[in-house]
């Protein structure tokens, strides 16, 4: 089946909004465009480690640039492990409407066993729509939805899993979160013969000041997945 969604239509509009006239003007003011990385102790995603041949995890290093023009917003995320077992590249292009919504479209790749370009059977590349809401009902509650709609997300038979996600997160503070998420159906990637929560925790993150004019912001992560009987303890640096 013939993707939906590309990594080459995200590169030539980027490529299309990067070189419209009168943008260097808007660019000396604010730039649009933003990179940093953070450096993690393992690399955990919705509860399920990425490294299987470190069971323990491994540090891994995920780069990130993104472009915004208004509402909004094309980027692409990475992950590298230091023992050279994870290498992983998404594109994506998110769109918020209003203060509260937002909805994002991701092109993920995490296999690498062929060239990058290949979207035929058998891709590497897994294609996922996604909605986030925030403030709900003026609490500090939000939720997201996840859906892997084309491509490598697969069920053992081979037939599209549709893998779904769905995920509640509540903010005690500033700098505390409490967090679950589940998987709703049978899925290959979540590891889930059916619903089951797979990540559940608890987030703190500080600014660490250095000096009088630097800070790093630091975050530790606690979380369980009930259903694969797994726990997993991340703590992580963004530059």
């Amino acid at each position: 089946m013939k993707p939906l969604f590309s990594s080459s239509i995200l590169f030539s509009a980027l490529v299309a909004i990067v070189f419209t006239p009168g943008m260097a003007s808007a660019q000396e003011e604010e730039s649009p465009f933003s990179a940093g990385v953070d450096v993690v102790s393992s690399y955990v995603w919705r509860g399920v480690p990425q490294d299987p041949t470190a069971p323990k995890g491994s540090p891994n290093i995920q780069p990130y640039l993104s472009y915004s023009l208004g509402n909004l917003t094309l980027g692409t995320w990475g992950s590298g492990s230091l023992t050279g077992s994870v290498k992983e590249l998404d594109l994506y292009a998110s769109y918020t409407f209003g203060d509260h919504v937002t909805a994002t479209l991701t092109d993920y790749n995490w296999n690498f066993t062929r060239d990058y370009f290949a979207y035929g059977q058998g891709t590497d590349h897994a294609f996922e729509a996604a909605v986030v809401v925030s403030d709900i009902a003026s609490l500090p509650l939000s939720a997201s939805l996840n859906t892997f709609f084309a491509g490598a997300d697969k069920l053992g038979n081979g037939d599209q899993a549709y893998s779904t996600y769905l995920e509640l997160g509540y903010a005690l503070s500033d700098h505390v979160n409490v967090f679950a998420g589940a998987s709703l159906k049978e899925s290959v990637t979540y590891g889930t013969s059916g619903f089951g929560f797979t990540n559940v925790g608890l987030k703190i993150s500080k600014e660490l000041t250095l000096s009088d004019q630097f800070s790093l912001p630091v975050y530790g992560l606690l979380g369980f997945n009930p259903t694969g009987n797994g726990a997993f303890l991340v703590a992580g640096l963004s530059f």
